[in-house]
């Protein structure tokens, strides 16, 4: 037995270490997917879970550690088991309970991510972010799909079957609608076409019967449709789309690699107030350095990119946030006024984005897509009150839309996470939400503050990034379901999991 004993803890050391190295790199491929793909960032993660399970079971201890976000957390997550069960559609809500696991990533990031690791993998995915707002000026540059000058009278594009589902914005679509003059037709069966020669060739290779999804931007906003049915009479014809082009579209909505211009601009605040903390914290303890350059340009570069999503409120939440980091870290007025000079520049520079890109009267928000948030917002308000303990369940108006009163015929949630979360789930929910984003701001403020003589600069603006991140997120949340959108969802509950670890105050 004596002499077996250092082989047994060789081989617990080597599976502590593969282990643990299998996690760090999933958390790694995590940062670069997660402002892309959510199927690579549920990947990365898994990988990320898989590494911390072999060092569990090789180490026998899980790294979790109590924090003062515990108890919110168990209690909301407890509410929405709840809420689940006394739904109005327990079926539905039930079956949905799996996207609320996303809260399991603030423990896996504590329990494997380290002070060093934190600041890389914070790194890493500002990098990953500035590449696509890099890919997202080319995009535009380049322009997507054909503007449609003129539509023959027989076309097959005057009769589009929309589908309810797959809109990825708010719209007043039909069953069946017409592509008009000045519409953009970007993607036929989920691939990019260019013209209308491109068109035509998809139609010509569909089968028979087949029906081709159709991918189109209108009046600013990108609608997902069922599409139409191909036959072979329209296959035979030489120019079966019956549309006429006029060049490419240059005004649309930046998504990076994505097709999700709200998940990106989520995203993309988050890691630009990352980046200003980082800048910001280098300048305060060695002036105009390398890492000052590069974090300030990263930073400049990623709120560009949120300006050409021209998501409004992304915006608005990020000058917010952007105040917080400057006039947490700036010493002095001018300093302070000269910073939120260059915020404003961007809000600027994406409200002509805005109004270039979207429908008329956007920047007034006497615009259809404002106007149906407001109106949905109103109905669900209401309804709030008829259940206000356990809600209605997640997901179950989607059985019962017209008959609690919402307006149109695309469903579509409460574009408000405290309301979303209070109609889902009931006031107590809510609250328990508040709790968790009220612990988070304070770790991250108390961290931040506790850390600025520490001579840890990285540590200390990752931190200040996270205070005005935090804020903007919670500003953003009024107005959007930002917090169940199933990537920025997985990224922010990651960012408070790196904000924890950063914010300890023993040593690793």
């Amino acid at each position: 037995m004596t002499l077996k004993q250092p082989q047994t803890i060789d081989e617990t050391q080597r599976g502590v270490l593969v282990g643990h190295y299998v996690a760090v790199l999933g958390f790694c491929l995590f940062a670069v997917f997660a402002p892309h793909s959510i199927a690579g960032a549920e990947i990365s993660l898994a990988i990320a879970a898989g590494g911390w399970l072999i060092r569990t079971v090789a180490s026998r201890q899980t790294g979790f550690r109590h924090t003062a976000l515990d108890w919110p957390i168990a209690l909301f997550l407890v509410w929405t088991i709840a809420s689940a069960v006394f739904s109005a559609e327990p079926r539905i809500s039930l079956a949905k309970l799996q996207s609320v696991m996303v809260l399991t990533l603030f423990y896996l990031t504590q329990a494997v991510v380290t002070r060093r690791t934190a600041v890389a993998l914070v790194s890493i995915m500002i990098l990953s972010g500035a590449a696509g707002t890099l890919w997202s000026i080319y995009d535009l540059a380049r322009g997507r799909g054909v503007v449609i000058a003129a539509v023959a009278p027989d076309s097959p594009f005057r009769q589009v079957e929309t589908g309810v589902l797959g809109s990825s914005g708010p719209s007043f679509q039909q069953p069946i609608v017409e592509i008009e003059k000045g519409d953009t037709v970007w993607r036929i069966a989920g691939q990019r076409v260019y013209a209308v020669a491109d068109i035509d060739q998809k139609l010509k290779q569909a089968a028979p019967g087949q029906q081709i999804s159709v991918s189109v931007i209108r009046h600013g906003e990108h609608a997902e449709w069922k599409g139409l049915v191909v036959n072979q009479g329209l296959k035979e014809k030489s120019s079966p789309s019956g549309l006429t082009g006029s060049g490419r579209l240059h005004r649309f909505r930046a998504s990076g690699w994505t097709r999700h211009y709200e998940y990106f601009a989520e995203i993309l605040q988050l890691l630009a107030l990352l980046s200003l903390g980082l800048a910001l914290a280098n300048f305060q303890n060695h002036r105009a350095n390398s890492r000052f350059k590069l974090a300030i340009f990263a930073s400049g570069l990623l709120a560009f990119g949120v300006a050409f999503t021209a998501m409004r409120s992304v915006l608005v939440a990020f000058a917010l946030g952007g105040c917080v980091v400057v006039w947490r870290a700036a010493k002095g007025a001018g300093a302070k006024l000269l910073a939120t000079a260059a915020i404003a520049f961007v809000i600027g520079f994406g409200a002509v984005v805005v109004w270039q890109t979207r429908a008329a009267d956007s920047l007034l928000l006497h615009d259809e897509s404002a106007s149906l948030r407001v109106r949905v917002a109103k109905v669900g308000l209401r309804r709030i009150f008829s259940h206000p303990v356990f809600g209605h369940g997640m997901d179950a108006v989607k059985e019962h839309w017209t008959e609690w009163g919402f307006p149109g015929n695309v469903l579509i949630h409460l574009h408000s996470t405290p309301l979303q979360l209070a109609f889902d789930r009931g006031l107590p929910a809510l609250s328990f939400w508040l709790w968790i984003m009220a612990a988070f701001w304070l770790i991250a403020a108390r961290g931040e503050k506790g850390t600025r003589d520490s001579g840890d600069t990285n540590r200390h603006g990752a931190l200040l990034g996270a205070t005005g991140a935090t804020a903007a997120f919670f500003a953003s949340s009024l107005v959007n379901y930002n917090f169940g959108a199933g990537i920025v969802a997985l990224v922010f509950w990651w960012l408070m999991g790196t904000v924890v670890v950063l914010a300890r105050t023993e040593d690793e």
